[in-house]
């Protein structure tokens, strides 16, 4: 039986010209995905984080820790 455990990822995520969600995962290089909606996206990210760090153990490689926090900063600016 294998054990999962629950951990959080910062994603970045962001619509394109084209309409598509696009999300990475900066702190799992390479680690991207998209989707038609946003939603489509941040499930298909799961998969891929997932992937990753299975690949990674497997290989022997080390899975970097999520450093990274996120805030919301308000600015004004001239209209």
């Amino acid at each position: 039986m294998i054990r999962r455990m629950q951990q959080a990822r910062q994603v970045i995520l962001h619509q394109g010209e084209d309409g598509f969600w696009i999300v990475e995962v900066p702190s799992l290089p390479g680690c991207l995905s998209q989707g038609t909606s946003r939603e489509e996206a941040l499930a298909n990210i799961r998969e891929a984080i997932e992937l990753w760090i299975e690949t990674a153990k497997a290989e022997g490689w080390p899975v970097p820790e999520d450093p990274m926090t996120a805030e919301v900063v308000d600015v004004s600016t001239a209209a």
